[in-house]
């Protein structure tokens, strides 16, 4: 990892993101590009071809030793005893009262070796929380200023990915991954990813990052191949429904009332927070989160508030205009009373009351932005 000054650091890509005459912001501590030729037209090169994206700025944490499978089962909602090596599981972690510590990917390469893929913003309050929670015969590692990370998303992410890789990718199915090479280096590739597309997210040493960007940017020119940065990746991960820490999730709401009630077994024996959730459970919960279309003409953004008639009934967590659908989107957390497909809210708007309608997530599939492309 460098260090630009005490606040910001720079991922092994940065001189790459300067050449490229990337917009840099800071995000969560790192300078990142949010967009290179656009926003738009980043988006939809990953829809229909190829993006290639850096996510050095995630944290990895490896917990091994032989009680390594106990550790990860009792802090995780999802069941980790079903994986088998080489899977990855979708999961959180969990504060006492049900609060999300945060969402995260867990890779098992054996009973006694796993690896968190965690978010830059929480990095380090994981690896805390981890290491307090492993109990004895337990390591854990910090491995985040040793990975770098990449990510190749899109349609044709396989022919590009495969053309500078040893392994057979046709082999790697969704959410399992392979140790192989790529470049002259030794990386961990997984097939997962944030955009709703097939692809890939790669592991490898930091100063190899760098060369396996230009390597695959080279094979994927042929393809429509284009770098991504964080503004395409938040409008694609949004037209999928994916929740994001600080918008969907924080401390304060529990997966229950995130929607993603699928990945917390509550027939476990124990986790750290399956008491708070089975109560909630039973006893119902008070808001839920919806996912809405504008009919009316605005963009709604995070924290808008959304109203029943004149009562505020919730608030926008994440929205944006659409590229692949033409149409603004969002999500937001309502009263559950309210929470059906089809019922129609208002969200304010620049003080004005703009109608929106409950949908179902995903917003995009490859039917439903062929239908806007081509309405009948």
């Amino acid at each position: 990892m460098i260090v630009a000054n005490k606040k910001i650091k720079l991922t092994p890509l940065n001189q790459i993101h300067k050449d490229l005459n990337a917009k840099l912001i800071s995000f969560a501590g790192w300078e990142m590009p949010v967009q290179y030729t656009g926003v738009i037209d980043e988006h939809l090169a990953v829809r229909k071809s190829a993006g290639l994206f850096d996510v050095s700025h995630m944290g990895e944490i490896e917990v091994s030793g032989p009680k390594a499978t106990d550790a990860v089962q009792d802090m995780t909602t999802n069941d980790a005893s079903k994986l088998k090596d080489g899977h990855v599981q979708y999961t959180l972690l969990c504060y006492p009262d049900g609060g999300g510590v945060y969402d995260v990917l867990l890779y098992k390469f054996s009973n006694t070796k796993y690896m968190f893929c965690v978010n830059a913003a929480n990095t380090e309050k994981d690896y805390i929380w981890i290491k307090e929670h492993v109990g004895h015969n337990v390591a854990v590692r910090n491995l985040s200023d040793f990975f770098g990370q990449i990510a190749i998303q899109g349609p044709l992410s396989q022919p590009i990915l495969q053309n500078a890789c040893n392994l057979d990718l046709s082999l790697i199915r969704y959410y399992h991954f392979k140790e192989g090479n790529i470049a002259d280096a030794n990386a961990i590739i997984s097939r997962t990813g944030y955009t709703g597309e097939d692809g890939f997210e790669i592991y490898a040493p930091w100063d190899k990052t760098a060369n396996i960007w230009h390597e695959l940017m080279e094979r994927g020119s042929k393809f429509g191949i284009k770098p991504v940065g964080l503004g395409a990746r938040d409008t694609l991960r949004l037209e999928m429904g994916f929740p994001l820490y600080g918008n969907e999730l924080n401390d304060a709401t529990t997966p229950l009332e995130a929607g993603i009630d699928r990945f917390v077994k509550l027939n476990k024996r124990y986790f750290i927070g399956i008491d708070a959730l089975k109560k909630q459970a039973q006893m119902g919960i008070n808001k839920r989160i919806v996912g809405f279309e504008m009919i009316g003409a605005g963009i709604p953004r995070s924290h808008y508030k959304i109203f029943d008639k004149a009562r505020l009934v919730g608030e926008i967590t994440s929205g944006t205009l659409s590229p692949s659908l033409g149409k603004a989107i969002g999500m937001g957390y309502v009263k559950t009373e309210l929470s059906s497909v089809g019922t129609k809210l208002d969200i304010e708007i620049r003080k004005k009351n703009i109608t929106a309608r409950i949908v179902k997530v995903p917003f995009y599939t490859r039917t439903v932005a062929q239908a806007a492309v081509n309405p009948s």
